[in-house]
């Protein structure tokens, strides 16, 4: 995994828990935690830490994943606002996944290892992307979509008919923007 996913993870845990707690679940897991955004890290130490920063905070993992993809979003969009500035609105953003961003994710980061998203269907109201990636960071997906409907100003709920967790071959992420009478 990219160290750009723990620094945007680390900068999370860091907002929503304080400015020493990154380095005790660190230290809590015997890791170094000396990540650089370039560089590349065994996908186990993230899972490592998902588990411990759990147990510390007495959540799940899906809602931790979800909860640091919608925090985290604010920092990767930081670190890539020329990427950003294709993008209007939330739609337009999870449409470009793979036309886009991860074209470019690919550029910034030799050997990045992105999740594929592929539309199932959609409408005016929702967008449904199946996900697949051997990591199983859907809930950590959800949160970064999440996170951009907040960046964009829009109100968006997600739903997982589909996923690996659950035995699924892929997840599926239904995305739904409420009716503009409501």
């Amino acid at each position: 995994m990219k160290g750009v996913i723990f620094n945007v993870v680390e900068e999370s845990v860091r907002a929503e828990h304080g400015e020493d707690t990154w380095d005790e679940l660190l230290e809590a897991a015997n890791l170094d935690g000396v990540y650089t955004s370039l560089g590349t890290y065994p996908d186990e130490e993230m899972t490592t830490v998902v588990r411990q920063a759990c147990a510390a905070f007495g959540t799940s993992e899906e809602d931790l994943l979800r909860r640091l993809g919608r925090v985290g979003f604010t920092a990767l969009a930081g670190r890539n606002a020329q990427l950003m500035s294709e993008f209007t609105d939330t739609r337009s953003l999870l449409l470009g996944l793979n036309a886009v961003i991860h074209p470019e994710v690919r550029k910034i980061y030799a050997g990045a290892a992105v999740p594929v998203f592929e539309v199932v269907s959609g409408e005016a109201r929702f967008i449904s992307l199946s996900y697949r990636s051997g990591r199983r960071l859907c809930h950590f997906a959800e949160g970064l979509a999440l996170g951009a409907g907040d960046h964009f100003g829009e109100m968006i709920a997600v739903s997982q008919p589909r996923c690996q967790h659950r035995g699924d071959d892929h997840c599926e992420l239904v995305f739904t923007w409420p009716a503009e009478d409501q």
